[in-house]
């Protein structure tokens, strides 16, 4: 069976990386007023950022149509047999159900939905492997167990400047981002049961840094390898920061660096930085 994989933008793979492992990106969008952006195609991260600090009403985001999942796999269905759909968490998107539904309503190619219960470049890791081993000839089953296999052992952390926008945008609760914000702490927050809940609450940034740092450190004194991924919100310099720490604190430790792009960082807020990482 001839496998393709899709994945959507908010995974923030590079163009290098999509067209290496053809993987096939649907987009989902930020508006700003009456104004919709594809991310990554019709705003850049960078525009994005400057727009966002001019803006003095927080940019909505909206998913991809069904509509646009039909047209695109029924493109797929002239090459391919089958398609891994791989999506953002279903607990802060309808992304992924889009692709249930939208693969319910295609017959010329078997659709396999994956909710990967998280975003970013941790969801990227995701769609990489699918794809590797969707070229190696690899049966759809086989990548799902791969995938679960690899969730398994994920795990991810985040801290934002600021709970205001996971607050107005839903993805936090008003007492939680009230909270925060009277205290000035600095929670870490997860996904847990494919909703952002906060980890920990720390008083300062430098001491949720160091404390992102020590759980990562949990998992890799094992000494097993691992893939990890720094990811920022318009503060590139502070993740090659982190870059180096980490690199010479673990060296079992394979580091990349990525971005919140526009429809997350809509809801982290500029300055959010990340840490992920998955089992090799």
């Amino acid at each position: 069976m001839k496998t393709v994989v899709v994945t959507d933008s908010t995974a923030y793979l590079s163009e290098e990386t999509r067209k290496k492992l053809n993987i096939h990106i649907i987009p989902l969008s930020v508006v700003f007023g009456d104004q919709s952006y594809k991310e990554e195609i019709d705003i850049s991260t960078e525009e994005f950022y400057e727009r966002l600090r001019e803006s003095k009403e927080l940019p909505k985001t909206t998913q991809p149509s069904t509509g646009m999942f039909v047209e695109l796999f029924e493109e797929l269905s002239k090459q391919y047999d089958a398609v891994i759909s791989i999506h953002l968490s279903s607990g802060i998107s309808g992304t992924y159900q889009g692709a249930v539904t939208a693969g319910q309503m295609v017959d010329s190619i078997k659709v396999y939905p994956y909710d990967s219960e998280i975003s970013c470049m941790i969801q990227g890791f995701y769609a990489e492997e699918a794809a590797k081993m969707a070229m190696e000839g690899e049966e759809p089953e086989a990548i799902i167990a791969r995938l679960d296999e690899l969730k398994s052992s994920t795990r991810a952390y985040f801290m934002v400047d600021d709970l205001t926008n996971l607050q107005k945008g839903g993805r936090l609760s008003a007492a939680q981002a009230l909270i925060g914000s009277l205290l000035q702490v600095k929670p870490l927050l997860h996904l847990v049961d494919k909703v952002i809940v906060p980890f920990e609450k720390i008083r300062t940034k430098k001491k949720a840094t160091e404390r992102i740092f020590e759980l990562l450190g949990e998992d890799a004194k094992s000494g097993e390898a691992y893939r990890a991924c720094i990811i920022h919100g318009n503060r590139k310099e502070e993740a090659l920061l982190w870059k180096e720490k980490l690199e010479a604190k673990y060296p079992n430790v394979e580091f990349t660096i990525s971005y919140f792009g526009p429809v997350i960082g809509t809801h982290l807020g500029e300055g959010a930085m990340g840490l992920g990482w998955i089992k090799k």
